[in-house]
Order: structure tokens, then sequence, then C-alpha cells
């Protein structure tokens, strides 16, 4: 135990005394985490909205007197739909509004009228958000009466704040990445620095080296996720967390196994850091996807979803938001435990076995 407890602490000051390694690791679970939650926005952010106003009523500029900042610019009028279409090509402006010459005369008549709207769906996403936001805006003049009443009631993130999904998305992949990448680049340092050898003419059992090393890397994550939670989820994005804490502390040690088995397995195969990098997104990469992190699982096809039982990290995404988001009882965990513990020993256990091939 003693020579476990050197190795441990000799791993744990050696990163402190890197300070460059360091910062970049507080960089990463702090701004990074920040940035990516301030600086994705699925909302109508500043959206540029040309028209052509055929009609010279009231209405079409009390509709376009609600599109106002900050989900849109000032609507920049234009003298016809074909210059309009200029515009949207050259990426002057994303949507476009055409009032026909009719327009308030069918509306006053009829109570139907029409807008042909133009939209830039180079961005799918932000595209369609921005046509409902506008749908909106138009039914507030439309005097069609629903035979249902819809009460919406939103369950788990009561503002739809984006922020929150995002940031808490972000804090799961840096996590898994330097998991990945400090778990290897402590094996690999060595094989750099050319003390590798002097590593292996050492008096303690191998096992004892690796366990060691890979446990001092697992620590360093799991004070960093404490400090990404604690500083940028609670402070800054108020993200709540309805259940146990411990309990998202315990899944995230028992996730950082997983990823220190992929690290080690990453490890015994690259020779320098720059393998490490490319090693590390290669085979990320698909895991991250496969997660639910970027595209619901449920979107996905069929043969892909069945895939996604593969990675750790989809666990570890779905008990995390269960714990924070829907305040779920540490019993009913029990299944996230159970299948991120198997995933966790078998990976583990499969790169300590190809880094002591080395040894």
């Amino acid at each position: 135990m003693k020579a476990f407890f050197a190795v441990f602490i000799k791993e744990i000051l050696t990163f402190l005394r890197n300070w460059g390694l360091v910062i970049f690791v507080l960089y990463t679970f702090t701004f990074e985490v920040y940035i990516a939650g301030n600086g994705f926005e699925l909302k109508p952010r500043n959206v540029s909205v040309g028209y052509v106003d055929y009609s010279g009523g009231v209405i079409s500029q009390k509709i376009l007197n609600h599109l106002h900042k900050p989900e849109f610019k000032e609507p920049k009028r234009v003298n016809s739909q074909e210059e309009l279409s200029k515009a949207i090509f050259n990426k002057e402006i994303i949507v476009g509004l055409v009032f026909d010459s009719d327009f308030e005369k069918n509306l006053y008549k009829t109570g139907k009228a029409q807008i042909d709207v133009l939209l830039d769906s180079t961005a799918a996403a932000q595209s369609l958000v921005t046509l409902s936001y506008l749908q909106s805006i138009v039914l507030n003049f439309s005097d069609i009466k629903f035979p249902v009443e819809l009460k919406i009631h939103k369950f788990f993130n009561q503002n739809a704040d984006t922020k929150k999904f995002i940031s808490f998305s972000e804090f799961l992949s840096v996590l898994t990445l330097l998991g990945v990448v400090l778990s290897a680049v402590v094996f690999v340092r060595e094989k750099e620095q050319g003390t590798w050898d002097i590593m292996l003419l050492m008096p303690v059992d191998s096992k004892l080296i690796i366990l060691a090393k890979s446990l001092s890397q697992i620590l360093i994550n799991l004070v960093g996720a404490i400090i990404c939670v604690g500083l940028v989820l609670f402070n800054i994005f108020d993200i709540p967390i309805n259940g146990s804490f411990l309990a998202f502390i315990f899944l995230t040690f028992i996730y950082l196994f997983s990823i220190s088995g992929i690290g080690l397995f990453i490890a015994s195969v690259a020779k320098d850091m720059l393998q490490v990098a490319q090693l590390s997104v290669i085979i990320m990469m698909p895991l991250i996807f496969l997660s639910g992190t970027w595209t619901p699982i449920y979107s996905m096809h069929p043969v892909i979803q069945y895939l996604s039982y593969l990675s750790p990290l989809r666990y570890y995404i779905e008990g995390s938001l269960d714990i924070f988001f829907r305040g779920i009882q540490s019993v009913d965990l029990l299944p996230y435990f159970i299948a991120l513990s198997i995933l966790s020993i078998f990976l583990y256990i499969f790169g300590f076995r190809k880094i002591g091939k080395l040894f």
C-alpha cells in the first residue's frame, strides 16, 4: 500500500506542478462549459428580415412591428419578390415576408389572408424555430376560434431554457474527453520523457503502478467535475438538482472508470501526445454520438439505437438528467448503475490488460 500511495501521490503532484495542464483542465471545466452554454442558442437571435408589402395597409405594418430585438433585427423593406429572393441568396437576410396586394382586404372580408414566407434553411433548426415564432405572431391577429383549448405544462425545465441543457451536455462531453486524454497522457508522457524503462525497473508490482496512475487521473477528473457543477452549472446557469448529489458523484466515479479503461487502451498503442489526441477523437466521437448528446436516441436508425447500448455515456447522461432535472429516487437509478458498472468493469479490465502487456 505504501508503494501504491507513493505512485498515486507522485502523479497528483506531477499534475499540479504542470501549470499548463492544470490551466487547461480548469479552463475546460469552467470557461469551455460557460462559452458553450452562452454561445449556442436554439432560439432566434438577431435574425435579419426583409419584406415586400404590396398591400400598403396597416395590418402588415402591425405584424412587422412585432419583429423586434433580440429575436429579430429591424425588418428591411425591398421593392419586389425577386429582389427579396436575391437578398436571401446573397445571405443579406434570412427571412423574407411577402404581403400580396389583397392581403388586408381579404383579412377584413373573409378573415383569411396569405403571407408568403421565404426562409434560408441552411441552418434548418434555426429556420424552423424562427418559423414557429412567425406563426405565433400571425395567430395573434387572427380571429380563428379553436374548438380545443391547449393547456401546456412544462416539466423539469419550466422556462424551456436551452442554456441549461446545452451547458449540461457540454459538461458531459468535456468530462468524457478529459477522462480519456488524462488517463492516456499519464503513461504516454513516460514514453516521451524517456522514463518508461526506469518505471519498468521500479521494485513495484506493475499492476499497482497502473492502478495508482489511473486512479490519480480519475480523482483529478472527479474534482474537476465537482468544480464545474458547483461554479458553472449551479451558480451561472442555475441548473437545479432535484435528486441526490451523492448519487451523481457515485455515478460519475463509476463512469470515469469506463473512460479510464479507454484511456489505458489508447496509452498502450500511442507513442506520443499527438497520437493520443488523434485516437481520443476517433474513439470518443462515435461514443458521444451514440449517447444521445447531440441527437435523441429515439430519432436514430433502429440499428444505431441498439448500438447505443454499448456507449457508457448513454447511461451516464440519462442517469444524470434524472438526478438533476427529474429528481428520481436513488433506488430507481439502479438500472443505470448496473448497466454502467458492467460496461465500466469490462472497459477498465480491457484497457488494464492492454497496458499491462507493456510492463
